[in-house]
């Protein structure tokens, strides 16, 4: 064979270094595109005269302005805003469901009247059982002769008032006929030149009114009879769970306590002692605050020669149970009283015996007897029996004290419980000493420090008065 001519040899070299540039661009090409995005792939894909191929979209340039993506609107809601909302939103699922539990107890107000009767009587009678368990006597007849004990007291001195208000019903309706006499003569001698005539006409009226309104009368003594049945229906509810309230009180309370989810059950288990405890001191400062009240007002009421002076003194006994207003109550009975059959300087003389009595308790008495168990602020007191006052009348007036102090107590102890809960689970170092057993800052004695919660004990228990001084 002849050989190639030379030119020939280089046309075909070029030719094949010229094939291998085109390679090394197409692929660097196609690396750039798969590296900036598909359209720019399609782009670098173009055809053989270096443009883009029909229908894909070139990419933007470089000196195109860049567009914010829109923000999630969560961040763009301020952040007090956010903490608003979701305070708001759980107040009102916390508002409807205090609402609904109102809505049950308006429903069974009865039953629940009756059952915290039943829990204030309890922790009145309780310490008696305690005592005569110590004694050995078996728990059943303990609590029989306790129960029996002070039903028949509590009948006695009903049966007490009723029967001086009957014995000096004549007097005092006759007494009270002589001050209106009297009240007559003084307004037609008095500055305020008041005649015969009109004094008429207002006895009148009032007979009139009487007459008119005799329907009203009626209806409203038939509501007594109706308000009578609920009272003694509520009392016998009262007195059968006081009776097993006294006799298997540490058995409900463990039931109770299984209801409980199993994480908050400790922390439950170590309150409820202490609002026991509260309980307890609170309703036996009471009834020694009130029986001191009621002893020396009454003496007062006796040496000033005023008409049911015992009975007077009782129901100063059974008013001071509503805290403040009952005080006010009972003091402007005992005046009224001694106005109408005694005349103004008695009247005068008894208000500042009541006035006396009163500083002297309020002073000296509920702080030296109730201590620091029940301290509760007075503006949360009258609060509290104004609202128990309008949700349930006398006995939420009764009532509301009581449960506000548990409350606070309560509270106290499981916030307590919690920081000591989140201190004991927190890491600790190598060379820090392990936590005293009351809590951090807490001494052993202090009865306020939270501890872990024992298994009440059968004669005692948080529904009957562990961890009270008996």
């Amino acid at each position: 064979m002849s050989k190639l001519p030379d030119w020939l040899e280089r046309v075909g070299s070029e030719l094949t270094h010229l094939g291998e540039k085109l390679e090394e661009r197409r692929s660097a090409d196609e690396a750039e595109g798969e590296a900036s995005g598909p359209g720019t792939a399609a782009y670098g894909a173009g055809g053989a005269d270096g443009h883009p191929v029909t229908g894909q979209v070139p990419p933007p340039p470089d000196y195109a302005p860049a567009v914010a993506a829109r923000p999630d609107p969560v961040a763009a809601v301020p952040w007090g805003m956010r903490v608003a909302a979701e305070a708001g939103w759980r107040l009102l699922v916390l508002a409807g469901t205090l609402w609904v539990l109102m809505r049950v107890i308006s429903a069974i107000q009865l039953v629940v009247l009756a059952f915290v009767a039943a829990l204030l009587v309890t922790a009145l009678l309780q310490p008696t059982v305690a005592r005569l368990r110590r004694a050995g006597l078996p728990r059943g007849l303990a609590t029989a002769l306790t129960a029996i004990l002070g039903f028949v007291i509590m009948g006695l001195v009903g049966w007490f008032v009723v029967w001086q208000v009957m014995e000096n019903l004549d007097t005092v309706s006759s007494r009270v006929q002589e001050g209106i006499q009297e009240l007559r003569r003084w307004l037609l001698h008095s500055p305020f030149h008041v005649t015969d005539k009109q004094i008429n006409e207002i006895a009148k009226n009032l007979s009139d009114t009487v007459g008119t309104n005799t329907n009203e009368i009626t209806s409203a003594g038939l509501q007594g009879v109706t308000v009578m049945v609920e009272f003694l229906t509520g009392m016998l509810l009262a007195m059968f769970s006081t009776l097993f309230l006294l006799y298997d009180g540490a058995r409900i309370w463990q039931w109770t306590l299984k209801l409980v989810p199993a994480q908050a059950r400790p922390g439950v288990a170590g309150a409820g002692p202490r609002a026991w405890a509260t309980l307890t001191a609170y309703v036996r400062g009471t009834v020694i605050v009130a029986m001191i009240d009621a002893i020396f007002i009454g003496l007062g009421l006796f040496f000033l020669d005023v008409p049911l002076a015992v009975p007077l003194a009782v129901f100063i006994f059974l008013f001071a149970f509503i805290p403040l207003v009952g005080a006010v109550i009972s003091g402007a009975l005992a005046v009224v009283v001694a106005l109408v059959t005694q005349g103004p300087f008695t009247a005068l003389m008894v208000l500042i015996v009541v006035l006396a009595v009163q500083q002297i308790e309020g002073h000296v008495l509920q702080p030296f007897i109730l201590g620091r168990a029940v301290r509760v602020h007075p503006l949360a007191v009258v609060l509290s029996v104004a609202a128990g006052g309008m949700i349930a009348g006398i006995g939420g007036a009764v009532v509301a004290v009581p449960l506000v102090a548990v409350t606070n107590k309560v509270v106290g102890y499981l916030r307590a419980y919690s920081a000591e809960s989140a201190i004991k689970a927190a890491p600790r170092r190598q060379d820090e000493p392990p936590a005293a057993a009351g809590g951090p800052g807490q001494q052993e004695t202090d009865p306020a420090a939270p501890r872990e919660p024992t298994a009440a004990p059968e004669t005692g228990g948080p529904l009957l008065g562990t961890g009270t001084a008996e």
